[in-house]
């Protein structure tokens, strides 16, 4: 259901629409798109979204599914605040913000999870292991990496796990800047995105 602030049906809301931080990440827009279209969202969905960070997936998903529930798990009070605060611009309200630290605060939320975004934490290895009790069959997890060893760290759990219908991308973006008097393109952050399925 479209807002005021994005009065659009599909996703991808320009990163200056969406309250910050200093110092907080943000799921570039282009990633972003990548993350949701790796999600395979039913429309009434449970995500789960640990490390929600600024809160963009939760907003992007609660907008795009009106129908399911988005639980997002950020330990830092300040940060969990912020998250409230863009679901509040964007008149999103099926986001549930959990403040709590992964993976001890999994047990106390809904289950199963249908989906689960996995956009930090650590130690991501037993998090990731973790989750995937709570996984019901057909379940799937989109994880991020923004550095080889959490790349590693992924893709030998997932094996461990015997994730099926595995996909690993790594996004490579440019956006046109403007710079004095010309125009350039500059490299958004390149990031890996994996994404596996629970057979049973």
């Amino acid at each position: 259901m479209p807002s005021q602030l994005w009065p659009y049906a599909t996703p991808g809301i320009p990163d200056d629409l969406f309250d910050r931080l200093p110092g907080i990440p943000l799921s570039k827009r282009e990633v972003r798109l990548l993350i949701i279209s790796l999600l395979q969202l039913q429309p009434d969905s449970l995500l789960w979204d640990i490390g929600a960070g600024t809160g963009t997936i939760p907003v992007e998903v609660g907008l795009l599914c009106p129908q399911g529930r988005i639980i997002a798990i950020e330990r830092d009070e300040e940060v969990a605040s912020l998250i409230r605060r863009n679901c509040d611009r964007f008149g999103v309200s099926n986001v549930e913000v959990v403040e709590g630290s992964a993976p001890e605060c999994l047990k106390t939320l809904p289950h199963p999870p249908h989906r689960v975004c996995l956009e930090g934490g650590r130690p991501i290895k037993t998090i990731l292991q973790e989750v995937w009790q709570y996984l019901p069959p057909q379940g799937r997890v989109v994880a991020t990496a923004a550095t080889l060893e959490s790349l590693y760290a992924i893709s030998e759990t997932f094996a461990e796990l015997q994730a099926r219908n595995i996909e690993v991308v790594q996004s490579a973006i440019n956006r046109l800047e403007t710079r004095g008097n010309s125009q350039v393109f500059a490299a958004v952050n390149p990031i890996f995105i994996l994404s596996g399925e629970k057979l049973s």
